[in-house]
């Protein structure tokens, strides 16, 4: 008897086990935008030197400017080729547009992607 008990309990278990898996996640805008948009971090970095050299010009510009936050200058940048992305969250559209501004004025950089969110409450 008590093996039968012990079967449905865990027949049970595995029906319960098995709902929960075939739901699916919930999301909501923030997390469908990163799950559809093909996010750059500093992992996807090149590791040549003309790209380096890039990104440390850039990042020298942006930690250089006494007026932006500190936030602001940690943000994430990858240089590829020419091209400049900036991730990150920033507590200003100031601090954003001029982060994007510098970027832009360094010698080298053709094109800006600015991906910068801004930390709203």
């Amino acid at each position: 008897m008590k093996l039968i008990h012990i079967g449905l309990a865990l027949a049970s278990a595995s029906a319960v086990c098995f709902a929960f898996a075939a739901d699916p996640p919930v999301q909501d805008a923030k997390t469908t935008k990163h799950a559809t948009e093909k996010s750059v971090t500093a992992l996807d970095q090149p590791n040549n030197q003309a790209d380096i050299d890039l990104a440390a010009a850039v990042r020298s510009a942006i930690v250089d400017d006494e007026a932006l936050s500190t936030i602001a200058k940690n943000v994430t940048l990858v240089a590829a080729a020419g091209h400049v992305t900036l991730r990150g969250t920033v507590a200003s559209a100031d601090d954003k547009a001029r982060v994007e501004s510098i970027a832009s004025r360094v010698a080298g950089v053709k094109r800006v992607t600015n991906q910068i969110a801004l930390d709203t409450p």
